[in-house]
């Protein structure tokens, strides 16, 4: 099995719209990817404290400038972003997902590319940090999908 794709028994079935439907999988909801996410942020802080901060410290760059486009902030949003991109693509999952047993998938059945994995980590989850209401839609969409799994035709869903 590709790290980037899961099997589920061999009963996916091509729907009408190009799409694959996979009748046994349990795609995860708000508070799993919830848990997940905070997981994950408490590992991408913890690379910034661990590397990136006594880098800064050692150079002698400021560490608490509030500016959007300050040093510390460019590198923190390069930790942030490389991180789930990086983990997705060559995992399926980050740590978090990992440690709750979720997998983030393709719906059309195919492999995460890098255009698919690039917009839902990156581009999905830029605009969904600045209107964090738009991580409350998993709550009620049938396949538990956010916003940036909408842009990619992702989901994520429990490992078998």
């Amino acid at each position: 099995m590709d790290n980037n794709q899961l099997e589920f028994e061999g009963q996916s079935t091509p729907s009408q719209e190009g799409y694959t439907i996979f009748s046994n999988a349990r795609f995860a909801g708000f508070w799993m990817r919830f848990w997940a996410y905070l997981l994950d942020l408490i590992v991408i802080g913890s690379i910034d404290r661990i590397v990136i901060n006594p880098i800064f410290r050692a150079t002698g760059l400021d560490l608490h400038s509030g500016d959007f486009f300050a040093p510390i902030t460019i590198f923190t949003a390069i930790t942030f972003y490389g991180y789930f991109v990086l983990m997705t693509k060559f995992f399926g999952q980050t740590l978090g997902k990992m440690v709750f047993g979720l997998r983030v998938i393709d719906l059309r059945g195919e492999k995460l590319t890098w255009s698919s994995v690039l917009f839902r980590e990156w581009i999905g989850r830029f605009i969904s940090t600045f209107i964090i209401i738009l991580y409350v839609v998993v709550a009620f969409l049938p396949k538990k999908q956010g916003i940036h799994d909408l842009f990619a035709d992702t989901a994520v869903v429990h490992e078998p």
